[in-house]
């Protein structure tokens, strides 16, 4: 059975990702950190329907504890087929305001928990001589938003890490690649007014939100056989908003 490693798995983008593959036959192993409840209630929710996921604790920003959750998955399958960097946090401040300790919390998540998962999983694919990894950046890593500084610097940092690992792992037959979510229909977003909310609808070609059931079809596209030649690329999953 293939598996699949899901960080910041519990809800979101991340539940609606887990759910998919194991619908598609993948063993899901949903990471959290705080969200404990979540997670159990989403593993459950996998099993009751016949599938399989597991559920594992670990601090992303942690590569240690990174490390102790591919070598589970690897005790437990003897395979690591696709990790999905999914974790993230984001601070809306403008800069003078930014805290070192936001700096560091954002940048501890979203980028170098990137490097741990990949720096963690990478041996083993390269040994299988064959492995996906997906990415999760943002738009906004490559547009910039006001208040958000250090969050689009992160997310910038996942598309260039990407890239580069790309060169890397790509004569080892492991595909790295990177999609860039838009206005996506999450808790991240749930706090904007209605007028943002539509303000951005109509700047979006398809005139909607997007769902976390469109990013997780894209993710799982990349780590299926159909993207056996795609490496090195950032999708953008936005309905056209920045075309």
């Amino acid at each position: 059975m293939k598996t699949v490693i899901i960080t910041g798995a519990s809800r979101g983008i991340g539940a609606q990702t887990a759910k998919l593959f194991a619908k598609n036959g993948y063993a899901v192993i949903i990471n959290y950190n705080n969200s404990k409840d979540a997670a159990e209630k989403l593993k459950q929710n996998i099993v009751s329907e016949g599938f399989v996921a597991e559920i594992f604790a670990a601090d992303v920003s942690d590569y240690g504890e990174c490390k102790k959750l591919a070598d589970f998955v690897i005790c437990k399958y003897k395979r690591i087929d696709a990790l999905v960097n999914n974790a993230g946090v984001s601070v809306i401040k403008p800069l003078y305001e930014t805290e070192i300790a936001d700096l560091n919390k954002i940048m501890g998540v979203n980028f170098n928990g990137v490097f741990n998962m990949c720096k963690a999983v990478s041996p083993y694919m390269v040994s299988a001589k064959r492995g996906k990894i997906v990415n999760v950046s943002s738009v906004w890593g490559e547009k910039g938003s006001s208040c958000e500084t250090v969050y689009c610097a992160s997310k910038a940092a996942v598309i260039g890490f990407t890239k580069a690992l790309a060169k890397e792992l790509g004569t080892s037959n492991v595909n790295v690649n990177c999609i860039a979510p838009g206005f996506i229909d999450t808790q991240m977003n749930a706090a904007l007014t209605n007028s943002i909310k539509n303000d951005i609808i109509n700047e979006t070609p398809l005139m909607r939100m997007g769902t976390a059931d469109d990013v997780a079809n894209c993710i799982l596209f990349l780590a299926e056989s159909a993207s056996d030649f795609l490496t090195g690329q950032v999708i953008k999953v936005d309905g056209g908003w920045q075309i």
